[in-house]
């Protein structure tokens, strides 16, 4: 695809939280550097069928699999038909992310489903996705990809930090980008508050009113992740493998357990972000975004830990909602402009890439 003066691009992200796909129609331009402004976005909740075909998805069988991929994708499809309908949008194509069912790079298996072709017909747009198989298959894992965005949409910031359904944080290291998961997050936060009756714990207030357990806690810092050294990604995996054994060694309360959790979480994140500090600049700063960054006790226990240090910046709620899709957007573009959209640095694999399978034709004018 040749050079225009702006792109018009829909990224699609369906994260781990399951909570519903996120769409963004996004613009970019390049002038020095890159510059966006999200159109419009929004966060469609899934039909219950495939809500709940979504969080069995792991337990299917391969032919059962490969229909939910069909069906999601022109699910995805028609919504984005819808989207560009109803706000008269006219965008160049659909990134999307899709939804992992499997992560384990260290097989060479990741597996999004949303197929491209059903999400291309159904909504008669040009499609990039499975960004990640290229990076895996070169020896990487595949994650995170948000990275590159962080470092060419997001230069003002030190650091980057979205708290989905999976901590990750991404930076800049004497001019190499570095980014990798910390923790897990709402993945194991929305576990205990369902517990309590709610999808989320809104706030952080359950785990404000809980107590942290020490013998857990001291479980959870010796956990085999966080000697891993270099690039690691997390996947569901790895919360019923690793962690909800060690959080059920005990009969706790619900709130005791999102108490320590966020204790936790916050040690792991204000680690790495120390770790990295320049000891000569007292103007860092720190985005968040996803949707830890509404959980105010949460940022309070980080801030008290990097304070000294580091700012914490919550930036407007557009941004906390739909960075990850605007990012995908992006990345799609990188695909379509054939530059690289994964660094090796972030993820491991032998070499910068640029990831992404495309769907449907191009006016290559």
């Amino acid at each position: 695809m040749g050079p225009q003066s702006t792109y018009t691009i829909i990224g699609l992200m369906s994260g781990t939280s399951g909570d519903g796909l996120d769409i963004a129609c996004c613009d970019f331009y390049k002038n020095e550097f890159w510059d966006f402004k999200i159109i419009k976005a929004e966060t469609i909740p899934f039909p219950p069928e495939i809500e709940q075909s979504l969080k069995e998805a792991h337990l299917l069988t391969a032919a059962e699999l490969e229909g939910l991929d069909m069906k999601f994708g022109q699910w995805m499809g028609q919504t984005c038909a819808e989207f560009c309908h109803q706000y008269k949008l006219n965008p160049l194509a659909i990134a999307s992310h899709g939804h992992t069912v499997f992560h384990r790079p260290e097989i060479n298996m990741t597996k999004q489903i949303g197929n491209g072709y059903a999400l291309s017909e159904s909504s008669g747009l040009p499609v990039i996705n499975d960004f990640r198989k290229l990076d895996v298959f070169l020896g990487g894992q595949g994650a995170p990809l948000v990275p590159i965005g962080d470092a060419q949409l997001f230069q003002e910031f030190d650091f980057a930090l979205n708290l989905g359904g999976i901590a990750n944080i991404s930076m800049d290291d004497n001019g190499e980008r570095l980014a990798f998961d910390t923790c897990p997050f709402n993945l194991l936060f929305n576990y205990y508050a369902l517990m309590l009756g709610k999808p989320f714990d809104e706030g952080g207030e359950f785990a404000k009113s809980g107590l942290v357990i020490p013998e857990i806690l001291e479980a959870l810092e010796g956990l085999p992740f966080y000697k891993q050294k270099g690039a690691k990604s997390l996947a569901r995996e790895n919360i019923t493998d690793d962690y909800l054994p060690v959080l059920g060694q005990t009969a706790q309360s619900p709130q005791d357990i999102l108490a320590t959790l966020s204790e936790h979480f916050a040690n792991c994140i204000a680690r790495e972000i120390l770790d990295h500090t320049i000891a000569s600049s007292m103007h860092q700063k720190l985005l968040v975004t996803g949707g830890g960054a509404y959980n105010t006790f949460f940022i309070q226990r980080l801030e008290s830990k990097i304070k000294s240090k580091v700012k914490i910046v919550i930036p407007e709620k557009q941004i906390i909602d739909f960075k990850e899709a605007l990012v995908f957007a992006f990345l799609g573009l990188l695909r379509l402009r054939n530059e690289n959209n994964c660094l090796a640095s972030v993820t491991g694999a032998s070499r910068d890439n640029c990831g992404g399978t495309v769907f449907g034709f191009f006016n290559k004018n």
